[in-house]
């Protein structure tokens, strides 16, 4: 081989070691996101007003709670044609750079956004590309930017969203204008990123042309609802992972045990690429508007484990929906006001509680790994341990209506019989060795570190 190739050669692998270790040193997700909480705010929901100025009395009580990240269902106006109910739904945008009045105006918001900053928040707000509301300028003024019957030549609605028309993503145009709005509420209202609506339905190349253009604006936290492997691929940070969540109803519904869980996060973590997140929840504004999540999917006495492991789990960066601090005992209506009281703040203490141990602890970094602890009673407790180098997290969590007693052989995963362990609710000291026998009341769960 000639001394020219070889230096090709040596150039050439010295670009890839280096593009390695870049990608390491750079995770998908922002630093500050990788042990946050993030909030689903409900704006029109929430106060009485349902406005940014009422919403803005909230920050310190929800900093308390331990939540980093606030995202804002959609803010911008909302089409009158073909409105479902009195108020239309959020995810009919009439302009894609305008603010909902319902809500207030763009100073409101504006103000709204930096005061959260100033409390320690970072704010996202949901964005719906894959389709506009049914009477979006766009539709008169470029009609070219929707997909079209063949035979009538009238936009099309997808599914039974009636309210709204399909985007063309096969048209350039519609790409620039999207992606131009994106970067206009980024570089003119300073916020820290996107939530997208459906983001598996929009060409995969869109994605792929845009999310880099936004991270070169500022660092962005990116979800994408979607459990589709390929978002993670082409540049979100977050997606969901519905098939546990599903397993979880089935669990608390009797109708499956905690083996469940096993394999169904083996078969979600097989599909991930080694940066990407999952935003687990226990409930959020489809699950509680449509299924009655989570006070009918997991009533009281049974919610807690659920709510632990959604903060607990190997990749997960955990979602509270608004008001289930409180908890909201009932579905919000989708389309017209309902809102909600906060009175007793019932969970708070646990969810702060919670937060609290995901920053302590970087053993409960999203990418930190997790090993199964075998109980002998693997049917009803699911058992594991959470580790970042000495720092090691022990989740002991019984998914069933029956009170029962472990029979482990074993040790957890990374303990020794006789290290001292300490259980985060209580602060009850404790040994691996003792814990191998321990008894757990129906839906109890306990976190050792």
């Amino acid at each position: 081989m000639s001394a020219k190739w070889r230096r090709v050669l040596a150039m050439f692998f010295c670009v890839g070691f280096l593009a390695h270790v870049a990608a390491q040193k750079n995770p998908s997700l922002v630093d500050w996101a990788t042990q946050s909480v993030v909030y689903e705010v409900n704006l029109r929901q929430y106060t009485g007003p349902g406005t940014f100025k009422a919403f803005e009395k909230s920050l310190p009580r929800l900093r308390q709670m331990g939540v980093g990240v606030l995202w804002f269902m959609p803010i911008q106006p909302i089409s009158q044609k073909d409105r479902k109910g009195s108020l239309g739904s959020y995810y009919a945008v009439s302009n894609y750079r305008s603010i909902n009045p319902e809500h207030g105006n763009l100073e409101d918001w504006l103000h709204l956004v930096q005061a959260a900053h100033k409390a320690g928040f970072k704010v996202l707000i949901d964005w719906v590309p894959n389709h506009s509301g049914a009477d979006h300028p766009w539709l008169q003024q470029h009609p070219a930017f929707y997909v079209r019957d063949p035979k009538t030549d009238t936009a099309i609605a997808q599914f039974d969203w009636t309210d709204t028309r399909k985007l063309n993503y096969a048209n350039q145009a519609l790409r620039d204008s999207m992606r131009n709005s994106l970067l206009y509420w980024l570089k003119e209202t300073g916020i820290d990123g996107f939530r997208f609506d459906q983001a598996h339905l929009v060409d995969s190349s869109f994605w792929q042309e845009t999310l880099p253009i936004l991270r070169k604006e500022k660092p962005v936290l990116l979800i994408a609802e979607s459990e589709d492997p390929w978002v993670h691929r082409v540049g979100f940070d977050l997606s969901y992972p519905w098939k546990y969540f599903h397993t979880t109803v089935d669990i608390a519904a009797g109708k499956k045990n905690a083996l469940a869980l096993d394999s169904i996060q083996e078969l979600v973590l097989k599909t991930l690429t080694p940066q990407a997140g999952l935003l687990y929840f226990t409930s959020n504004h489809d699950e509680n508007s449509w299924n009655g999540a989570d006070h009918q999917t997991m009533p009281q006495a049974i919610h807690r484990p659920f709510m632990v492991l959604s903060q607990t789990l190997e990749r997960s960066v955990p979602l509270v929906y608004s008001g289930q601090e409180e908890p909201l005992l009932r579905p919000l209506p989708f389309f017209e006001k309902d809102s909600i009281l906060f009175q007793q703040l019932a969970r708070s203490k646990d969810y702060q509680s919670l937060a609290r141990l995901r920053q302590l602890h970087p053993a409960l970094h999203y990418l930190s790994p997790q090993a199964k602890w075998v109980t002998g009673k693997d049917q009803q407790v699911y058992a594991f341990v959470r580790s970042k180098a000495k720092d090691r997290v022990l989740v002991l969590a019984n998914l069933s209506a029956q009170s029962c007693t472990l029979q482990a052989q074993q040790m957890p995963p990374g303990f020794a019989p006789h290290e001292r362990l300490t259980e985060w609710f209580s602060g009850q000291k404790t040994s691996p060795s003792a814990l191998a026998q321990t008894t757990l009341s129906p839906w109890e769960v306990r976190i050792f570190y």
